[in-house]
């Protein structure tokens, strides 16, 4: 038997898409932003060499320059204001985190309600742009090595700090904006769409190189059904749930005594989503960005470092899946799922988990069911986000397509859709509501004219 939010969700139309007027706004308002981020990665920064650039881009493509245009939609490949992308107020969102779990004032702040949070979001902020203004500088001198600028300096290097910081800054207000007055998670669209835009390049290029003969049809082949299938395991691993049976007293009102009832309290298998690979892809990707572009001329500290921790490399695939396990494990204890809050609202709700004492007892419970889940979790994640360098390694795939670009793919989408659907429910509520209004306000004049 269907629930009938169920129901209502299977008879949703394009018709009834048309009368939610407050949907269809956000939904244009979120596109009009994408929009805006798109062309900003075609405005270049001042003072790049573009001939120079792109003989160098399409030597780097085949390998980190294909990684590094995928996650920031093809900007850093052209030199864009938007090249460093959104990735430092990624990494400033994971260095506050990381604070607040361990400084009690700013854990203070975090209980403190909105007050609270918009204090944590300005420190963001203010991490952002230091974090921003370093690889903007980081970038520049890198462009000033590889030959890349027409007049270097530091003229050069103030234009395209204050450039590239404003751009950022520029993307988390498109990001933000998109979250409150759109429709999805605004960060992860952004990114999101800069992995779409770039992917039918990177299709030809693949289906160019088995032309050429670099790519044997069974490589292709197999490569399309793994695509396939990590779409298709995605998907059922995103969807995939632990329900735990909840349990109500029963109660009295006035005279009456209500029987108890039951309900599931549902736990994701990844309740961190798609939030641990995009943060341990942030933090790996800052010194290959500066490398790429600094050539030859890169430091015996920054050639050690690649060394061991380029793409491909043990230490490196080893850090990232550890990077992917502890961002899963503490994303979803201090964000996702807060096992403390939810059975305090279980208590407050007068419901239990039957044989566990409420209170204390059921968060220690909901810790130790969410600990088994995200070990399964985490694991998945990992090995999603491990594909794309196995194949690149194995195979000489000359392009980043993956485990990754799918899991943020499949993940983004789905969320957006369950998005629309809450919105869709909401509005076919409140339409159900005013006719149950009208239709009692009728009846109310039809007794009154009898009389």
């Amino acid at each position: 038997m269907a629930s009938a939010a169920e129901q209502m969700a299977a008879n949703m139309s394009w018709g009834a898409f048309g009368k939610a007027t407050e949907l269809r706004q956000r939904i244009l308002f979120t596109l009009g932003l994408l929009i805006v981020y798109r062309l900003g990665t075609y405005i270049p920064v001042p003072g790049i060499d573009g001939t120079a650039l792109r003989s160098f881009m399409e030597q780097a493509q085949n390998g980190l320059g294909g990684i590094l245009s995928m996650f920031t939609g093809g900007a850093l490949a052209r030199m864009g204001i938007f090249a460093l992308g959104i990735m430092p107020y990624i990494s400033a969102s994971i260095i506050v985190q990381l604070m607040t779990a361990m400084v009690p004032q700013l854990e203070q702040l975090k209980k403190e309600g909105e007050a609270g949070r918009k204090k944590i979001n300005q420190y963001t902020r203010y991490g952002t742009v230091l974090l921003a203004t370093f690889q903007a500088y980081g970038l520049a001198v890198s462009l000033e090595a590889g030959g890349l600028v027409t007049d270097p300096g530091w003229f050069f290097r103030a234009a395209t700090v204050i450039t590239l910081v404003g751009g950022t800054m520029f993307l988390m207000w498109l990001g933000e904006q998109i979250t409150q007055r759109g429709i999805g998670n605004g960060i992860s669209l952004i990114i999101f769409v800069g992995i779409v835009a770039e992917l039918p390049a990177a299709i030809a290029q693949f289906f160019a190189s088995g032309r050429s003969g670099a790519l044997s049809p069974a490589v292709i082949i197999g490569v399309i059904l793994m695509v396939i299938g990590v779409i298709a395991f995605v998907v059922f691993m995103e969807r995939a749930l632990r329900k735990i049976h909840i349990q109500y007293p029963r109660r009295q009102v006035g005279m009456k005594i209500y029987d108890g009832g039951s309900s599931h309290l549902p736990i994701k298998v990844n309740p961190a989503g798609v939030i641990p690979v995009i943060f341990a892809s942030s933090l790996l990707l800052l010194p290959t960005t500066i490398s790429t572009f600094s050539g030859s001329q890169t430091g015996p500290i920054m050639s050690t470092i690649l060394a061991y921790f380029g793409p491909g490399q043990p230490l490196y695939l080893l850090f990232f899946t550890g990077m992917i396990i502890f961002f899963t494990y503490f994303y979803t204890a201090n964000v996702a799922f807060k096992s403390e809050d939810v059975a305090d609202n279980l208590k407050n709700q007068n419901g239990f988990v039957p044989g566990i004492r409420p209170g204390k007892k059921t968060a220690e419970y909901l810790d130790y069911v969410v600990a088994r889940l995200l070990f399964l979790g985490s694991i998945y994640l990992a090995g999603v986000g491990l594909l794309p360098e196995i194949l690149r390694a194995q195979f000489a795939i000359p392009f980043y397509f993956g485990g990754t670009s799918v899991l943020i793919v499949v993940s983004v989408t789905m969320d957006t859709i369950q998005q629309v659907q809450s919105h869709m429910l909401a509005h076919q509520y409140e339409g159900l509501i005013e006719k149950s209004q009208l239709r009692g306000k009728r009846r109310g004049k039809k007794g009154t004219s009898r009389k």
